[in-house]
């Protein structure tokens, strides 16, 4: 049974997300397409940006090329419809535009490569993947663009696939303890339901700012859409009946290197999601040990992940101690090598 014969059985829209630049990220999305050729699924494909080009436009190395079946739902921009490798047939032409023009949707007329692009904010993705259902589509992947992270956010898909390898470091464990840092982040724990969600959740659709929330649900804002810089202000807002704080945007250390560590210990953070969590690894291990409390209003459903043992620069891992160290750290999760690919029962 293919990994992507499971996948669609519980979800209608996969982002794939890389960890690094080179992670494999593309030959992932190829692999998966494949799969999608053998098993007769039809697919609708779109990205955060550009891709499919044959050498990647930041670093200049050799890239996999997007390789699409007959029947494939795509994403293309106007000015990269006349690059299609084969003939790509316009379904419509959408309401959103990119850097390289009007966006449409086309219908692949003959299995052939394919430069493909999409828009650049999660909302306007969520529209697409719509009408990509609409028009057939049975599963849609979208292709993250240059490690851009927050295409994982949650609103984007039903879920990700990581793709994670050696590009990370030389060091197998510190590329296993890295990715597992990374999903243990994505699945955090919520909010749970109830009045301090409901506050939170009100107060972060009218008007992005730091809040605070005591034992009456009673709130105090700090006009700071951000809590960078802002660590010195909110030690001397935090009192003895503060029980949460919200924070909209970005989660690092130094938003909360100036309050007190008996406060940091008592207090729950609340963040809208884990990309906005910044901070390292063995960073974040310290804090819990010492007792820092955050959660999410929403987290991130890693469907699988995906291992390169390839590295750019010429090293590289085994294939089979890579598959089988990601295996054991990440139980429960699918794990597939990308090169040599992988049957799952």
């Amino acid at each position: 049974m293919s990994l992507l014969y499971q996948l669609q059985q519980k979800y209608k829209t996969l982002s794939i997300v890389g960890m690094a630049k080179n992670a494999g990220k593309t030959t992932a999305l190829n692999y998966l397409i494949e799969e999608a050729m053998d098993e007769g699924i039809v697919l609708g494909v779109t990205s955060t940006g550009r891709d499919g080009e044959s050498s990647d436009l930041v670093t200049g190395t050799e890239k996999p090329k997007v390789y699409l079946d007959t029947g494939t739902i795509v994403s293309v921009p106007v000015q990269l419809y006349e690059l299609a490798e084969t003939g790509l047939e316009i379904i419509q032409k959408t309401k959103f535009s990119t850097s390289l023009g009007e966006l449409l949707l086309c219908r692949v007329a003959e299995s052939g490569y394919v430069q493909i692009a999409g828009p650049v904010n999660t909302v306007d993705h969520k529209k697409l993947c719509k009408e990509m259902e609409e028009l057939g589509a049975e599963l849609i992947l979208i292709d993250g663009a240059i490690d851009r992270k927050s295409i994982a956010a949650p609103g984007t898909s039903d879920a990700i696939i990581l793709s994670t390898g050696a590009v990370l470091s030389r060091s197998m464990k510190k590329v296993v303890e890295e990715t597992v840092h990374i999903v243990s982040l994505y699945s955090m724990p919520k909010l749970p339901e109830g009045r301090v969600r409901d506050i939170i959740r009100k107060e972060s659709e009218n008007k992005e700012r730091i809040t605070l929330i005591n034992s009456k649900n009673e709130m105090q804002f700090l006009d700071l859409k951000t809590g960078l810089g802002a660590s010195r202000f909110l030690d001397e807002a935090i009192d003895d009946d503060t029980q949460y704080v919200y924070i909209p945007g970005a989660l690092t250390t130094s938003v909360f290197e100036d309050i007190h560590p008996a406060k940091r210990k008592r207090i729950q953070f609340v963040l809208k999601d884990p990309t906005k969590i910044f901070i390292g690894s063995l960073a974040w291990q310290q804090l819990k040990k010492k007792g820092f409390h955050v959660c999410v209003l929403e987290n991130i459903e890693v469907a699988a992940v995906t291992v390169n043992p390839y590295a750019p620069s010429g090293y590289s891992f085994d294939h089979n101690e890579l598959k089988k160290a990601m295996e054991d750290a990440l139980d429960g999760i699918p794990v597939i090598d990308v090169k040599l690919g992988g049957v799952f029962e």
